[in-house]
């Protein structure tokens, strides 16, 4: 894959990432780049590990967010000759924030000199950090500008969020499009992790603008139950087999391990998922398409920006990508839809990228908005 890492220079405080060469997606899944064969637990010479990444809640290897971001940690590493480790806070899914400052202190006693935050979660524990560790630098992945005591910015601390909303958008639109018109959202995190609450208020508005585009009528069961540990669950399979028991036809499961769940319950039904995070187009026949963002593009980006000399270009600051700076979108190499097209897809995502086609972060609206064309089930 061509390196996908350009930067669009800005001195304001949020500061948009370019990811060019390739639109994000495509270098996973059946057909694309195997991350397997490179090593999760190497050892080092010296016993010390530059790049370090710490996990959020959930397993490592989730197929989907944790896993995302250290692929684009250890490919990064492998292709530089760099060392690199992951830590996992203590407690797993009862992690503290006591438990993640340990699991960031042990890298940076380990020898990091970047060390990767996964989750909006580790806000807290990671300001500690950073400000325990100045000279160390650090990436908060979904998460926000981070500020000492006087407010002013953490400059040894690159924040990256996602326009999942854009994502979740395109999700919605295809499942419409391809003929799918009863619908469900699973999300992870109970309703308070904005990265899943845009991606499912997004995809609620895709399926709007293309149920109205074809004049057909579509539900969608809308969900954040059994979804709080972002983990696999019986009690989330058998809700999910009772939303397809009762004609549910394509389910977005949105939220680390939930997948899981959700492709088991599509198997057993003879039904259908959309992926989150990556192409997960490998881990399931049940997948039509997935919602992905530029996870591994935004770390291997600013893994270059440290090690060119240019960490000033995002540190201290917020970039948030999208369509724009195609870090977002549908994997079209793997792609498996009959009734909409690559190329019917690549003109929506090419009106979005240049501003025509606009999708809300307003997700506190989408019990309360009305759509024309959709109705939207809150599942409790």
């Amino acid at each position: 894959m061509k390196k996908v890492l350009a930067l669009i220079l800005a001195v304001m405080m949020v500061l948009p990432l370019a990811l060019t060469g390739c639109k994000t997606g495509d270098d996973t899944g059946k057909n694309g780049f195997d991350y397997d064969k490179i090593e999760d637990n190497p050892t080092s010479a010296d016993g010390t590990y530059e790049l370090a990444f710490v996990t959020d809640v959930g397993q490592l290897k989730d197929k989907s967010f944790n896993q995302g971001t250290w692929e684009g940690l250890k490919r990064y590493a492998s292709e530089n000759n760099k060392t690199y480790k992951y830590y996992q806070p203590a407690n797993g899914n009862e992690a503290t924030d006591d438990d993640r400052f340990d699991a960031m202190k042990a890298a940076v006693e380990g020898g990091a000199k970047l060390v990767v935050c996964v989750g909006f979660l580790q806000g807290t524990a990671l300001t500690k950090a950073a400000i325990a560790y100045p000279d160390v630098n650090f990436v908060f992945i979904d998460g926000i500008v981070l500020t000492d005591a006087d407010n002013n910015p953490l400059p040894n601390v690159a924040s990256i969020d996602f326009q999942e909303e854009q994502s979740g958008y395109l999700a919605g639109y295809a499942a419409v499009m391809e003929g799918y018109t009863k619908l469900g959202f699973s999300g992870g995190g109970g309703g308070d992790n904005p990265a899943c609450c845009r991606f499912g208020y997004g995809y609620v508005q895709g399926a709007q603008a293309a149920a109205a585009k074809k004049d057909v009528q579509v539900t969608i069961k809308y969900s954040w139950a059994f979804g709080s540990q972002y983990s696999a669950s019986q009690d989330l399979q058998t809700m999910l087999n009772g939303w397809y028991g009762g004609g549910t036809e394509v389910i977005f499961a949105c939220g680390g391990s939930m997948c899981q769940s959700a492709f088991a319950a599509a198997s057993a039904n003879q039904a259908k998922v959309i992926g989150v995070d990556v192409d997960q187009s490998s881990q399931s026949e049940t997948i039509i398409t997935s919602a992905t963002k530029g996870l591994r593009e935004a770390i291997m980006f600013v893994c270059e920006k440290l090690y060119a000399d240019k960490w000033s270009e995002v540190g201290g600051k917020l970039s948030t990508l999208g369509a724009a700076d195609d870090a977002v979108g549908l994997p079209t190499a793997t792609w498996s839809m009959k009734n909409f097209s690559v190329e019917e897809y690549n003109t929506l995502f090419e009106s979005m990228k240049k501003g025509d086609v606009t999708v809300s972060r307003n997700y506190e609206n989408v019990f309360t908005e009305t759509f024309n064309n959709v109705t939207v089930e809150e599942v409790k």
